[in-house]
């Protein structure tokens, strides 16, 4: 009878361990906040408790997509984004990140609240017919939830450097006379808050982001 009581005390504790550690991972999954360029991770807890005005948001965009469409931050509003800065004549990490990025949008395929946003950083070479002859050559095709954006060049670099925090803290105070060339990979959440920084040329990172997206809509 002892021995009985025992055991399912034994298997009570097991059963709340196991619930416990189950719901401290669950936690530890959460994916931080960035609201400051330096990128120090504010998580949920110290989130909710700060005032509204320390969350970072991406400001109003407006830019022209490969296929001649508008662009704005309401085409992404409530939706998960994924935003790079590359340019077509871009020879060195461009490439690889291209190449990656492509897995993304695969494994996204289907998936119409997740959006890739890929910036030009040379607008005034990258026109809407340059981005469609380039996306055809990466044989990217009609994919119309990963848009190549062209647009003003001073718009596009201070929403990289003030809005994403596309160079980090090195390039917060950066302004467009200096060219933009950046492997980071950001992802936004549906109230377009930065919510990871990623190494695009790095096919770890990119498998990192892809779990990170699914993590984050079901959030």
């Amino acid at each position: 009878m002892l021995q009985t009581a025992f055991l399912k005390i034994s298997l009570c504790s097991m059963v709340l361990l196991g619930w416990s550690c189950a719901n401290q991972q669950k936690k530890s999954a959460s994916l931080p906040f960035y609201n400051t360029p330096d990128f120090t991770p504010v998580f949920l807890a110290n989130h909710t408790a700060a005032r509204p005005a320390e969350t970072h948001y991406i400001p109003a965009f407006e830019f022209t997509n490969q296929y001649g469409e508008r662009i704005t931050n309401q085409t992404v509003q409530g939706k998960v984004h994924v935003a790079s800065f590359i340019f077509t004549r871009c020879g060195s990490i461009c490439p690889k990140m291209i190449h990656h990025l492509k897995q993304v949008a695969t494994a996204f395929e289907n998936d119409t609240s997740t959006v890739l946003l890929s910036y030009s950083v040379t607008p005034w070479i990258d026109s809407v017919p340059r981005l469609k002859f380039f996306t055809e050559e990466n044989k990217i095709g009609q994919s119309y939830n990963w848009h190549f954006l062209t647009g003003d060049k001073a718009s596009i670099y201070t929403l990289a450097r003030k809005g994403y925090f596309a160079e980090e803290d090195l390039g917060f105070t950066k302004d467009s006379t200096e060219f933009l060339h950046t492997e980071h990979v950001l992802l936004v959440d549906q109230k377009s808050r930065i919510r990871g920084i990623y190494n695009g040329t790095l096919q770890l990172e990119i498998e990192q982001l892809i779990k990170d997206i699914q993590l984050l809509k079901q959030q």
